[in-house]
């Protein structure tokens, strides 16, 4: 039986990484997929766990020959998810987590329409602020940036299979939960 994919995208600040990292610790037979990326490997990550590190050009030539479901620009390096470690995971009977920006969430829809998507919402724009400004890590107008990049986020998880609310983490925890095992009752059930 063959594996489900799903697509888990939310507003930055949201704290989907941490939400996805607890829900894989309870679940460890579900897997985190693996991007491909131009970027070096900082200290600790390796080639197949972390990211397959390729180069530009290789990068560019897959891209050509349209081995990626999605693919994407940040800060002068490339990023994408391969359709072949896609596919191979969900034949092996796999379920498997994309965790994803909103733009590459569509695009991976658009060629898989059967994949499961999850938005991941914050309680309120202003908790997202308080979040954001809480880690210390950016100036004003980067906060700025993405305050408007998460209205236009939010019309967007408009689009998703489903909507979680990270309030409280226990609670959006238990609501993946219930997800994943309603999905995972109706292919089997």
């Amino acid at each position: 039986m063959k594996g489900n994919l799903y697509i888990i995208a939310g507003c930055s600040g949201v704290g989907k990484g941490t939400l996805i990292k607890l829900f894989l610790e309870k679940n460890p037979d579900i897997k985190l997929s693996i991007s491909a990326t131009t970027r070096s490997p900082r200290d600790g990550e390796k080639d197949g766990v972390n990211y397959f590190f390729v180069s530009k050009e290789e990068f560019k030539s897959e891209v050509e020959n349209n081995e990626f479901l999605e693919w994407a620009e940040f800060s002068g390096n490339f990023y994408g998810t391969k359709k072949s470690f896609v596919e191979k995971t969900l034949a092996k009977g796999i379920d498997l987590i994309l965790e994803i920006e909103v733009q590459g969430a569509k695009q991976v829809k658009e060629k898989m329409p059967e994949a499961i998507s999850i938005f991941i919402m914050p309680p309120s724009l202003e908790e997202l602020e308080a979040r954001l400004r809480g880690r210390h890590t950016e100036t004003e107008e980067a906060i700025q940036k993405r305050l408007e990049q998460v209205s236009r986020e939010i019309e967007a998880g408009k689009n998703f299979d489903y909507k979680i609310v990270n309030d409280k983490l226990e609670t959006a925890l238990e609501n993946m939960q219930k997800i994943f095992s309603e999905r995972k009752n109706n292919v089997n059930g």
